[in-house]
């Protein structure tokens, strides 16, 4: 039986996960594919080091030429993350016609152009399933199950850290930083959590779905991005009063007049598909102009989850050594779409303010909204007889940078004690739907 074999980047935790899916799934990939896939070699820093796990010592090496110039090995299965070496070592192996699996979503994010067209001269395959919502197929689908649609919309919960905590500060009712603290302890948040909570690690995955589904390289810095760090139980408590959830969501969008790419808490209708994903778990939701509307979750992380979509990719290169054709993607297309100003995005928000309880203070900051061209849908006002009290609106669909306009005359109110948030808000209709 024929034998591929493959040099793994990192034996962390996805590493691990590649592995163990490969032993224990030996005979399922051998049906699957026709032949047995082998780790030839993986790369580690300390190549010496004693490691709790049954992967025979010789198998490590601290020293990336010997995965590189060994003929035998064919695919490359880059997991270790991060920018460099990452990129040098993917660049280089592509040059020596190595095939590319790679689950750094970063990288991809970063450097995705460069990369993809690397591959594309070279006629290597590169394939990164697993950079995008762990175990959920999302990137394949889009590729090519979808590739006869014209994608309007995707929309999708991409961290499941931030997940976990707006979850766990809706059921409970406690505030951030506590359950920050309880979800590092548990392991489910990094020491560092910024990636996680500032919706970096979002917008790094809404880079690549973008780039796909609107067939255009999408800059990573032209994402709109806002963390969950300002989200209270007070405001999670209007969310269900109002008939919402707040969830982070990573949302692009491609309208007459451009694309919008944003990562921002959101005010999701609480009939929406997507307000019912809980805990760590990650979903995608699509809108084709044929298919309709599509979502897809599951586990958005952990070691068998995205090992999972890693060996679906190296099985899929193996398929399709025979054939010579490697299809461009958005990473490489031509088109070069423009993508909005986040001021000129129209939407509705969720906007509460502290103010002190005088005579006429609700009718000054109507009469701001008005003036600014923002119409009110509905407004709420708590804390009768004590001063200040919480003013909630929620607007008609208005122009981001009329919203901002207000905020800024609204704060130079004497009565105006703070803006205490700003979310927006997701109802699941498009511009000019009822």
């Amino acid at each position: 039986m024929e034998k591929i074999k493959i040099g793994l980047l990192g034996i962390g935790t996805v590493g691990g996960g590649v592995w163990e899916i490969l032993q224990t799934n030996k005979e399922e990939i051998i049906k699957n594919c026709g032949c047995e896939i082998e780790v030839e070699k993986i790369l580690v820093r300390d190549a010496n080091k004693k490691r709790d796990t049954s992967i025979p010592q010789g198998k490590f090496t601290s020293d990336f030429d010997e995965i590189l110039q060994n003929k035998e090995i064919q695919i490359l299965v880059e997991v270790m993350g991060g920018i460099e070496p990452a990129r040098e070592y993917i660049l280089k192996a592509i040059k020596a016609g190595k095939h590319i699996v790679t689950a750094n979503k970063a990288l991809l994010a970063q450097h995705g152009v460069e990369i993809s067209q690397a591959a594309l001269d070279r006629g290597v395959k590169l394939y990164y399933e697993a950079s995008v919502a762990g175990g959920i197929p999302i990137i394949h689908p889009l590729k090519e199950s979808l590739g006869g649609n014209k994608i309007q919309k995707i929309m999708g919960i991409l961290n499941g850290t931030t997940n976990y905590i707006l979850t766990k500060m809706t059921n409970e009712k406690v505030d951030f930083a506590t359950v920050l603290k309880e979800a590092q302890d548990k392991g489910y948040a990094e020491a560092d959590p910024t990636a996680d909570i500032e919706g970096f690690d979002a917008a790094h995955k809404l880079t690549i779905l973008s780039t796909l589904a609107f067939g255009t390289p999408v800059k990573f810095e032209d994402v709109y991005r806002e963390g969950i760090t300002k989200i209270t139980p007070m405001d999670i408590e209007y969310a269900r009063e109002l008939g919402y959830a707040i969830k982070l969501l990573a949302i692009g969008k491609e309208e007459e007049d451009g694309l919008e790419l944003r990562v921002h808490p959101t005010f999701i209708a609480k009939d929406h598909p997507l307000a019912s994903v809980n805990d760590s778990f990650n979903a995608v939701f699509v809108k084709g102009n044929a298919v309709g509307d599509l979502m897809f979750y599951g586990r958005g992380a952990g070691d068998l989850p995205t090992g999972s979509a890693v060996v679906g990719d190296i099985m899929s290169i193996v398929k399709a050594m025979g054939n010579k054709e490697i299809l461009k993607d958005g990473f490489t297309q031509d088109l070069s779409k423009k993508v909005k100003s986040v001021s000129d995005i129209e939407g509705e928000y969720y906007l509460r303010l502290v103010v002190e309880d005088n005579p006429g203070v609700l009718g000054k900051i109507a009469n701001l909204f008005g003036v600014n061209n923002v119409s009110l849908s509905s407004v709420i006002q708590k804390g009768e007889s004590v001063s200040p009290v919480s003013l909630v609106f929620i607007t008609h669909v208005a122009k981001e940078g009329d919203i901002q306009a207000t905020l800024q005359e609204i704060k130079s109110m004497k009565e105006v004690v703070e803006i205490s948030n700003l979310i927006r808000v997701e109802n699941g209709r498009e511009r000019g739907e009822a």
